[in-house]
């Protein structure tokens, strides 16, 4: 099967498109003919070694020292069941599933094997493979942190990084827990967020949301560039610094920070893992119009490099879907 590989960390040319062996799936997994994945900034990540400071060595242990563990990125998939593995009963071939990959990666291929009890779910009947395939990394992820927060109607959510995978299914998740949502992001991204319905904005490249004095219950930052000693101020007595994305210092003194404060910051760590049940839930706000997919651009597999060096800019919109023809 075709799938894009790369066998050195480095830019987005290390990425190249080869045949490797088709996988078969094993007892208890089913095997997905691949429709569409996402190039999303874990991709960039892992690709690069573009870690927050102080992970870089942590990251070796797990991603591989001198060369990459897994030779195929891409954390979800949408696409249609092509054989189920003994044991399996919940799926069939010519289902049309969307399921997450995580840490194991494997999406940017022709065909990936999944286990059929993790997280995978009968795609949205509304969707395409294209605008299904949104759902999982963005949506899982925004649906676990705000998870830990236990938002319930009128608490205020500041979503700084409010344009990206992330952030933009934050937007619609928070809202639809009755959030008042204020999003932070460039004044470009304005009309995005809006239409998603947040119901403030601050442009980040005009004003700092932690100098105007204002409180929020929750405070998610999906950049990296929020850290409590900068926003404890802006949380309310007993809300959330929730870190989507943390550096090492953040991480370790999360625990300490909570303690003496009395707010709640999390950096999700290990924590975060997913289940048929969180896609499912997701699927089914997506068929009843409450959740949208956002999508900046789409590429072909064998247009994999461009997709990633788009990815390094750091100014997707959304997602950027990798289509599998």
């Amino acid at each position: 099967m075709k799938a894009a590989t790369y066998r050195r960390f480095g830019g987005p040319d290390v990425v190249r498109v080869e045949e490797i062996a088709q996988p078969a799936p094993r007892a208890g997994e089913v095997l997905i003919k691949v429709m569409a994945s996402t190039v999303s900034v874990a991709d960039h990540r892992v690709r690069s070694r573009n870690v927050p400071k102080g992970l870089v060595a942590l990251t070796a242990l797990t991603l591989g020292l001198f060369r990459p563990r897994t030779r195929v990125l891409g954390m979800d998939v949408a696409g249609v069941v092509e054989s189920v593995g003994e044991g399996v009963t919940a799926f069939r071939p010519g289902d049309e599933v969307i399921a997450m990959l995580g840490a194991k990666f494997g999406g940017h291929a022709e065909y990936v094997s999944v286990p059929a009890k993790g997280p995978i779910a009968t795609k949205p009947r509304n969707m395409g493979f294209e605008e299904a395939v949104t759902l999982l990394f963005g949506g899982l992820t925004a649906k676990s942190f705000l998870g830990m927060a236990a938002i319930k109607t009128g608490d205020t959510v500041l979503i700084n990084g409010a344009s990206g995978a992330v952030g933009t299914a934050a937007i619609q998740l928070a809202k639809h827990l009755g959030a008042h949502v204020t999003a932070v992001s460039s004044g470009a991204n304005r009309e995005l967020v809006e239409s998603l319905g947040a119901d403030g904005f601050i442009d980040y490249t005009a004003a700092d949301f932690t100098a105007d004095g204002t409180t929020y219950d929750v405070v998610m930052d999906c950049v990296g560039n929020a850290p409590f000693a900068r926003v404890q101020g802006s949380i309310a007595p007993g809300g959330a610094l929730l870190l989507v994305i943390a550096d090492l210092k953040g991480m370790l003194g999360a625990r300490g920070q909570s303690r003496r404060s009395g707010k709640l910051v999390t950096f999700g760590g290990l924590k975060l893992t997913y289940t048929a049940d969180d896609v499912a839930y997701l699927v089914s706000l997506a068929e009843e119009g409450k959740y949208q997919a956002v999508i900046d651009r789409t590429y072909n597999l064998a247009d994999v490099v461009e997709a990633h060096r788009f990815v390094d800019t750091g100014r997707k919109r959304g997602n950027v879907v990798l289509r599998v023809p």
